[in-house]
């Protein structure tokens, strides 16, 4: 089939407009947006786009994980959908586009289809996966996770919230757990459009990602344990001081991360100090090291080095550590031929693209283990993200979603 001409694009201020209204449901405190899973907020997110969904003319699927699934059919009956699509929960203090793009661009691109009255032989279906932020139920990309067969149901729906609340009973309560069995559905494909939530693409002024793999990430929880004395009366050769080896270990996460320059990163963002009083010598400390890259060989390089140097310091400052891997998932790279519809789309319509490698893990990184996936990214301004100053143009918006009609629309195949 042949691909869909230049003057194929979505409606810019539709989907701007779409985007804006989402924004009103699960406002934060300086402009951006706190609907985090499975609240209130999420359910009311959720009931709009379905009506959105539904006045388009799509048939709603609901699987017992939430995950959402606006079908648009197709002229083949036996022909697997295309799938497309991101997430609709939010950060805390996150932004009003993280994941919100890329659902609805989906939707965009149906009602582009619609007023342009273009049948495609595969069916299309629009997805909102349940609990991509992982910030009220860890982990990240817990519903795509067991679609993909990573996790499996029942343990993620006993997950818990810090007050307790169970991931299952507060998918009940909100009223979207659905009948459908997670992981029933085959694709054809799957594409999602996210911001690149890094300040490459602004920076060069490239209006198109083309993501060809997703890091690898590792999180390995570091427990330092020493003795808790007083900062005035301890003579400094008899501390065992378990702030200072956190200290200096994280120094050599740094370090270790530079080491494997440029595509390695590596940092402490979860620190507990014990027993955290002005006047006392830490006794204990508990830190977390994040390490990511798109080379599993790295990671495991990276990961090694971090336990002997840790070590090392222990053993001379006289403190126990000791080492637990709380999390983590390989190196994804993306299906060639997805990523080369994506490539091919930003070319003939005229935007400047580069490959990119994506630096936080999405829900196409566990999809890609079941189906042939791919990534759009657009810019955002100072690569800011999981902040509620997150902020993209309507021109990148509007970029991205054309480009990501294209990819879709071709791989769907246009009839006609």
């Amino acid at each position: 089939m042949a691909a869909p001409g230049e003057n194929l694009r979505i409606n810019g201020e539709r989907l701007w407009d779409s985007l804006m209204e989402m924004a009103k449901i699960g406002p934060g405190v300086a402009g951006g947006n706190n609907r985090q899973t499975l609240t209130d907020a999420d359910a009311e997110g959720r009931a709009l786009f379905q009506r959105w969904c539904q006045v388009a003319g799509c048939e709603m699927g609901l699987d017992s994980m939430g995950n959402m699934f606006a079908l648009r059919p197709g002229t083949d009956p036996d022909a697997l959908p295309v799938y497309v699509g991101s997430h609709l929960d939010t950060q805390p203090t996150g932004g009003k586009y993280d994941g919100v793009l890329g659902v609805l661009a989906g939707l965009e691109i149906i009602r582009t289809l619609n007023d342009m009255d273009i049948r495609t032989r595969h069916p299309i279906v629009v997805t909102n996966w349940t609990n991509e932020e992982g910030t009220r139920f860890a982990p990240a990309m817990l519903s795509s996770g067991v679609f993909a067969g990573v996790h499996s149901e029942d343990w993620a729906k006993d997950q818990r919230d810090a007050s307790g609340a169970r991931f299952g009973d507060e998918l009940r309560r909100i009223g979207w757990e659905g009948d459908e069995p997670v992981g029933a559905r085959k694709m054809h494909a799957f594409f999602e459009l996210h911001i690149e939530q890094g300040p490459i693409l602004e920076a060069e002024g490239v209006d198109i990602g083309v993501v060809t793999h997703g890091q690898g990430l590792s999180w390995t929880q570091i427990t330092v344990t020493g003795r808790d004395s007083h900062t005035g009366s301890t003579p400094m050769p008899m501390r065992r001081n378990a702030g200072l080896a956190m200290a200096r270990i994280i120094d050599k996460v740094d370090a270790i991360a530079w080491g494997h320059a440029p595509d390695a990163v590596g940092a402490v963002g979860h620190i507990e100090i014990s027993p955290n009083s002005r006047n006392v010598i830490p006794g204990k400390a508990v830190f977390t090291v994040d390490f990511r890259s798109p080379d599993k060989a790295v990671i495991e390089d990276m990961e090694r080095r971090l336990r002997e140097q840790a070590q090392i310091i222990a053993d001379d400052m006289q403190v126990e550590v000791a080492f637990e891997k709380v999390g983590g998932f390989d190196p994804v790279a993306f299906d060639a031929g997805c990523v080369g519809a994506i490539r091919d789309a930003a070319e003939r319509l005229g935007y400047s693209h580069r490959d990119i490698v994506s630096g936080a893990g999405h829900d196409a990184c566990w999809i890609a283990q079941v189906a042939p996936t791919a990534m759009i990214m657009c810019p955002c301004v100072d690569g800011l993200s999981h902040n509620e100053a997150e902020e993209i143009t309507p021109q990148w918006a509007a970029a991205g979603a054309d480009v990501l009609l294209h990819a879709v629309v071709e791989t769907a195949q246009v009839i006609g």
